[in-house]
């Protein structure tokens, strides 16, 4: 994986979320996001899923089932990011 991606994400969780006295370097790559780990909440993860789709071009749909695969941990975000990065509708325009 991209160490460099993650490392972005991490970047951009405590950026968006305003997360005091977190530094990405504090975050694991493997560690749940959400309740247990990082201890992140719904709220979180819609100022998140903002952050990702205008920084990425990325697009997620909120109804999507796999959600909860999704914002598991840093790791699995920016594999969603590698692979959709730019796909948004007008990403480019």
């Amino acid at each position: 994986m991209n160490d460099l991606l993650e490392l972005e994400i991490k970047e951009l969780i405590v950026d968006a979320l305003l997360l005091e006295g977190v530094l990405p370097a504090d975050i694991d790559t493997d560690a749940p996001l959400f309740t247990e780990g990082l201890g992140l909440d719904s709220i979180d993860a819609l100022e998140l899923v903002i952050a990702l789709e205008r920084r990425y071009e990325v697009k997620i749909d909120p109804d999507d089932v796999q959600n909860q695969n999704l914002f598991r941990s840093v790791r699995t975000l920016a594999a969603h990011v590698a692979a959709h990065r730019g796909s948004a509708p007008g990403a480019g325009s």
